[in-house]
């Protein structure tokens, strides 16, 4: 029944989400990371070391963080495993660490949002980008949600998905724990460039085979949303990913421009810097709120497609 796990907490989560209340009461497994993250960072990176002490310290900071998660999850599992239905317990802790739901639902708060107002809408993206917000127009609101739709498609449900069914809980915990890392640290600026080193290799590491495995996904869903392009999701992803400065991102952003026919990517402002990216695609990046929604509908399949995939290859395990 171990096997079921993969599929049901897809299945749960993407219904469900991870409850408010339980945030309110006792947090989530990703503040608690966030927590361990920053106290190891306020006291290893010290800017007066050199760039290869900062460096060791930074892989110093992921062991221990690593190593934590590693303890408490191989205890939890050791000690579920003893118990009749601890699969079902499993399975339940394993939800936490999906985010299906809460991206949906951002996402969608972006178009609901600037259908009222340029600045509602610039309110919105800002909680789910990091680039800034009073530095985009409509067309750049847009084009930065489905942006940030399309990747955390990757890091935020499939890469999760696939330690999962590898690895069980210890899996999906560790490799939540690395991508927390890396969204904290794993910064190429002054304060983080040699501190955040490991963090952003390993995630990068991590995401290398998700990230390919989510454009297949995403070239798959194309089947089921009309006017979407598997062949183009597929095309584009193969020409344009590469262009990204991250060697995982740009699959999925690349297949969703590619599916559904709109140009990602280009220039954006970090902290009132303009940084000039690649784009993705050759159609159209002029996107508002309906486009938005169709890029919903694209990763609502994509969902569909992981779950369906995830139930039969759980079938196959379980009568192999």
């Amino acid at each position: 029944m171990e096997t079921l796990i993969a599929p049901l907490a897809l299945a749960l989560e993407r219904r469900f989400g991870y409850p408010q209340k339980l945030t309110e009461t006792i947090g989530h497994p990703v503040i608690w990371f966030g927590r361990l993250i920053g106290f190891c960072e306020s006291r290893l990176n010290n800017e007066s070391r050199s760039a290869d002490q900062r460096r060791l310290a930074g892989i110093v900071a992921l062991g221990l963080l690593l190593l934590s998660v590693l303890i408490v999850t191989i205890g939890i599992s050791t000690i579920l495993s003893w118990l009749p239905f601890g699969w079902l317990l499993e399975m339940l802790l394993a939800t936490a660490f999906l985010a299906q739901k809460e991206l949906g639902r951002a996402v969608r708060a972006v178009s609901e949002t600037l259908r009222q107002s340029l600045a509602a809408g610039r309110e919105a993206v800002s909680h789910v980008v990091g680039r800034d917000p009073q530095m985009l127009d409509e067309a750049g609101i847009a084009r930065a949600a489905v942006e940030t739709l399309a990747e955390s498609t990757s890091d935020g449900v499939v890469a999760p998905w696939f330690f999962l069914v590898l690895f069980g809980l210890p899996g999906i915990a560790l490799y939540k724990a690395v991508n927390t890392a890396d969204s904290m640290i794993g910064h190429l600026n002054a304060r983080y460039r040699d501190y955040g080193w490991a963090a952003a290799k390993l995630d990068d590491v991590l995401n290398w085979l998700p990230a390919r495995l989510t454009a297949i996904f995403i070239t798959l869903a194309c089947f089921f949303v009309p006017g979407a392009s598997p062949s183009k999701a597929w095309a584009i992803a193969r020409r344009d990913a590469r262009k990204h400065e991250s060697p995982n991102a740009g699959w999925p952003e690349a297949a969703f421009a590619g599916a559904l026919n709109f140009q990602l990517g280009g220039p954006r402002a970090y902290d009132g810097e303009v940084i000039d990216l690649p784009a993705f695609g050759t159609g159209k990046s002029s996107l508002g709120a309906s486009d938005i929604m169709l890029a919903l509908l694209l990763y609502r399949r994509t969902l569909d497609v992981l779950l369906a995939l995830s139930a039969a290859l759980a079938i196959i395990l379980m009568f192999r």
